[in-house]
């Protein structure tokens, strides 16, 4: 209190203020109750507003720090209970209750509301099974969304590299209670799926109350879980209600230990699975080896069996083509028409005999039998110069001459045919190739027509 004499001097403004916050030293503690109003946020993460009831207001700030540790940011026309100082700025000359801690007032208002975002998100099928995305079987990288420190981050990491020793993982650090949690963590969800190092992602948490879980129950963050590529896997610890997150997400987890045992197979048992896999493997290699040998040594049975027949099938039949070849040759009727012409000859020499005896009897009574000789003889001799000119032309053209000018005669090897154009045999295929003096066995390399 002053005294009567300090009153007389005049008070410089700095101890006036100094003397109105001795003054508000008691209220260092309070818990105040009242109507959010005019939140705004400055420059420094700081936040002014203003709490009411229905006959008085008055200034509220709460400090950046302060308000990451909060379960959730005040909002206008929500009634909390806060807690703080009342303290007197004086560079503004301004009373303000500056406050540390947010707890909601009605529980059960905030539970609607909850509620209400689910009907919403189910209406939309976000819950809907169909819509999960699977887990990989085994991921190449894991992400971790959580608390950097903690006994959250460390459970996860033991129980993925216990199960598989040399698996990657990347931490992304996220805040996981406050008014600054969903917005930290829909930041590092965006990010992970733009990064992508990693194949699934873990959302975790160690549990707590209603308030502290508040963050996985928002909007921001149920968005931020469907809208990710990456499948998301929540471990939010051993709560009494189902998150948001948990529904949104792809697979839910109670503990961390369950979700890093989720998220990754055991190493030892994918060997021993690979390993008995590799013998069934051989097993079965070896069981259709085996068959297809029983099946190729029926098969060479049964060629062996009809070989003979073939072969007896194609001697018949390569004797009849012979045979027909022969009857067809060039050859052979280059000599039965040189036997017919002998046969003219020898006729025809004995119808001149005959004619120029019946000649000479004729012109012996004329005396002119000499000149009838010189006729005959000389029509004789034209008959034949002209019966050797048609010898020598049929031997220039038998096949054997023809064969000694360099040409040769094709034929198939199978069939006999002989072939005449290119178009009458094909690749691979086996040919003769009959020479002035031999034979080739030869295979068709190339065709063109």
């Amino acid at each position: 209190m002053l005294k009567p004499e300090e009153a007389q001097r005049p008070y410089t403004v700095s101890e006036l203020a100094n003397e109105i916050r001795r003054e508000l030293r008691p209220l260092t503690a309070v818990l105040l109750k009242g109507e959010v109003s005019g939140m705004k946020q400055g420059g420094k993460g700081h936040y002014s507003f203003a709490i009411r009831d229905g006959q008085s207001v008055l200034e509220a700030f709460l400090f950046a720090d302060d308000a990451r540790r909060v379960s959730t940011l005040p909002e206008d026309g929500q009634v909390f209970i806060f807690r703080g100082k009342v303290d007197f700025w004086a560079q503004y000359g301004r009373l303000r209750f500056v406050v540390d801690q947010v707890e909601f007032d009605d529980v059960g208002k905030l539970r609607a509301r909850l509620e209400e975002l689910k009907r919403r998100l189910e209406l939309e099928g976000a819950f809907d099974p169909a819509r999960k995305r699977r887990l990989p079987f085994l991921p190449h990288n894991i992400a971790l969304l959580t608390s950097p420190t903690g006994a959250v981050i460390h459970d996860l990491q033991e129980t993925i590299w216990d199960r598989y020793p040399n698996m990657a993982i990347v931490v992304y650090p996220v805040q996981v209670q406050g008014a600054s949690a969903p917005m930290s963590i829909a930041r590092a969800l965006r990010r992970c799926n733009q990064e992508n190092l990693a194949d699934v992602i873990v959302l975790a948490r160690g549990g707590g109350s209603f308030e502290e879980m508040y963050a996985f129950n928002t909007e921001l963050v149920a968005r931020a879980i469907l809208d990710s590529r990456l499948p998301v896997v929540t471990a939010l610890g051993h709560t009494s209600d189902r998150t948001v997150a948990d529904l949104v997400g792809d697979a839910e987890c109670r503990t961390p230990t369950e979700a890093g045992s989720r998220v990754v197979p055991k190493k030892a048992d994918l060997l021993i699975q690979l390993r008995e896999r590799e013998r069934r493997v051989d097993r079965e290699i070896a069981r259709r080896v085996s068959r297809e040998a029983e099946r190729l040594a029926l098969k060479r049975q049964r060629i062996l069996q009809l070989l003979p027949a073939l072969v007896r099938v194609r001697s018949e039949r390569l004797a009849r083509a012979s045979s027909e070849l022969s009857r067809l040759s060039p050859i052979a009727q280059a000599t039965r028409r040189d036997e017919s012409l002998r046969d003219r000859r020898r006729r025809l020499e004995g119808a001149a005999g005959a004619r120029l005896v019946r000649a000479r009897n004729a012109l012996a009574s004329r005396r002119a039998s000499d000149r009838l000789d010189r006729a005959l003889t000389e029509r004789f001799a034209a008959a034949t110069r002209g019966l050797e000119h048609r010898r020598q032309r049929l031997v220039a053209l038998s096949p054997d001459a023809v064969l000694s000018r360099g040409y040769s005669i094709t034929q198939d090897a199978e069939s006999g045919a002989v072939i005449r154009s290119a178009g009458m045999t094909s690749v691979d295929r086996k040919i003769r190739i009959r020479l002035g003096a031999g034979r080739l066995g030869a295979r068709v390399e190339r065709v063109e027509s």
